[in-house]
């Protein structure tokens, strides 16, 4: 089994496990059902184990929380340490933010762990034999939910990575690996493309492949890196990235394995963790007794070994695989066949609980005893030295819709307003040079990038005065970002065609 790290091991003995109190929000949808289901199993397994139950996502939001929390969940977090989480549906529009995204950043939950283990033949699978684990970074990239309006035509979203975040994620995946036996740890980024940010991220990660010799480490870019999880994960153990990418792929690596329905996910931090089903609310099926609720089980047992509580976990397991292989499944799983049967939520989690015990028989069973290896847990961030940093320019974006969006036209003005401090360097729309030069095929939108070279040292002055230029000049500036030097390397990306 796959099982995921716990930081502190409970070393009391199996019988004598101490009372514990987790938090449980049962969330959206399908949610209340299914923690029902898993409470219960828990309740039988763990009889020491007790529920401090709050409230996250639709009815936070009804109540007035913008984020979907209230600081009451928050504060249940901290003292208990964990908490098993339901899916949330997070409202359309409106500017509500995700109760995922803000629980792992208030609280630090770094590092996001999802195990993809097929179980065949008893569950149909694109691809028998299957074991894998994706372990993502859970704060940064483009889910720090930094988004503009900018123009009538554009829209942005800041990409945010930095040296930190990446050594603590890339630190967590090596140890994991080292602890669990694993053999390899694949990076995957699109560095060929964004290379200052996923360029970072792949730097970071060959540092830190130096200290794991024994470890293969191997780097990919993440659109074969996500084909080949899909056609061939056996080249894959243990595969670490950042957080948008390790969304998609964690949720390929569920699907191809048997369903994502099956899946639990371990969010985890020095202080707290917090632990759901990978999969959604399912709003659409909610109510009807149909929702299979075996990916919030297996977050249950992350919960419970990460707890040291691994008597409990074990048992839960081993009847979970017990049920499966004697064909009861709900109906997401369910295909006809000798012996199978179709069971709604609450009958599965009766026969899991009915099966407490038993050990299953062709699957591999969990031993009663086993400890999870503890993964060692890194600091917020490394103390780097800091850089010699000097300010060569700035791109300033305009809003700009006049005279047929003629780059030439737009050029021309800004040189004119360039001095006696910058020069104009280039104009790009969307990314792509279109003055000086350009291609008149390029499509323009009214959204403008235009990059001024400082004749000397720069300053916030100059850069003030340049910009009170434009406006005197009746151009709408919506965005400005200093280009700087570190080290003498430019901190910046060139323009595509430039």
């Amino acid at each position: 089994m796959s099982a995921v790290l716990a930081p502190l091991i409970n070393s009391a003995a199996p019988d004598t496990l101490p009372a514990r109190t987790v938090a449980v929000a049962a969330g959206d949808g399908i949610g209340p059902e299914i923690t029902s289901a898993v409470l219960r199993v828990l309740a039988a397994a763990d009889p020491a184990l007790s529920f401090h139950h709050v409230t996250v996502g639709l009815k936070a939001y009804a109540a007035g929380e913008a984020s979907g929390i209230g600081q009451d969940v928050l504060d249940a977090v901290a003292r208990h340490g964990a908490i098993l989480k339901g899916p949330i549906t997070t409202p359309q529009g409106g500017g509500y933010k995700s109760v995922n995204v803000t629980l792992r950043k208030v609280l630090g939950l770094y590092a996001n762990v999802r195990p993809s283990i097929s179980y065949h033949p008893f569950i149909t699978a694109l691809q028998p034999g299957m074991d894998v684990v994706v372990i993502r970074e859970n704060e940064e990239d483009t889910y720090a939910g930094i988004e503009h309006r900018q123009s009538d035509e554009v829209y942005q979203c800041l990409k945010l990575v930095s040296r930190p975040g990446c050594e603590r994620i890339c630190r967590y995946a090596f140890e994991y690996a080292r602890a669990h036996g694993r053999r390899k740890v694949t990076c995957m980024t699109k560095s060929n493309i964004m290379k200052l940010t996923d360029g970072l991220f792949q730097r970071v990660f060959e540092e830190t492949a130096r200290d794991y010799p024994e470890l293969v480490a191997e780097h990919m870019i993440i659109d074969i890196g996500t084909a080949r999880m899909a056609s061939r994960p056996a080249e894959f153990d243990v595969v670490v990235t950042l957080n948008l990418y390790g969304d998609i792929l964690s949720d390929v690596a569920a699907e191809v394995s048997g369903s994502i329905g099956l899946a639990g996910s371990a969010n985890i931090g020095r202080e707290c963790a917090m632990f759901e089903a990978v999969h959604g609310s399912a709003p659409d099926i909610a109510g009807r007794d149909i929702a299979n609720p075996s990916g919030m089980l297996q977050a249950a047992v992350m919960m419970l070994q990460h707890l040291g509580r691994e008597r409990p976990a074990a048992l839960i397991r081993n009847a979970w695989l017990r049920t499966l292989e004697e064909g009861i499944l709900t109906a997401d799983a369910y295909r006809p066949g000798p012996g199978r049967r179709q069971v709604g939520t609450q009958e599965f989690a009766d026969a899991v609980i009915e099966r407490l015990g038993q050990v299953p028989r062709r699957l591999a069973p969990v031993a009663e005893g086993q400890a999870v290896p503890e993964v060692r847990l890194q600091p917020p961030g490394s103390a780097t030295p800091r850089s010699s940093k000097r300010l060569v320019g700035v791109d300033v974006f305009l809003d700009w819709d006049e005279a047929g969006r003629d780059p030439g036209v737009l050029g021309r003005r800004l040189e004119a307003l360039a001095g006696p401090d910058f020069t104009l360097a280039v104009v790009t729309n969307r990314g792509v040079k279109v003055y000086p030069g350009g291609n008149a095929r390029t499509l323009c939108t009214d959204h403008w990038r235009c990059r001024f070279q400082a004749q000397e040292a720069a300053g916030p002055t100059t850069i003030a005065a340049l910009l009170l230029r434009l406006a005197e000049a009746g151009l709408d500036a919506v965005k400005t970002e200093n280009l700087y030097e570190f080290d003498g390397q430019a901190g910046y990306s060139q323009a595509q065609g430039a």
